[in-house]
């Protein structure tokens, strides 16, 4: 997963992009993690439910939302 970009909850934003910068393995308890501004941070998961995946810049804006590789709440709301 390192280097895959994720959505991950704020309280002020609703949703943030990060990018994983170290591989995830089966039972951490987090992600390492850095946003757009630059922040790094251990973000914690539960192994059953990892923060969704960001689609890929070139879909952003996409006005069929059937052509995103991933169609959940933060990829709609970012779209």
């Amino acid at each position: 997963l390192q280097y895959n970009r994720v959505w991950i909850p704020d309280k002020e934003e609703v949703w943030q992009s990060a990018e994983i910068t170290k591989n995830y393995k089966a039972g951490d308890h987090f992600l390492r993690v850095q946003l757009e501004d630059g922040t790094e941070l251990n973000y914690p998961v539960d192994p059953a439910a990892l923060p969704p995946l960001r689609n890929p810049d070139i879909l952003v804006g996409e006005n069929d939302l059937t052509a995103l590789s991933y169609l959940h709440d933060p990829a709609v709301l970012h779209n």
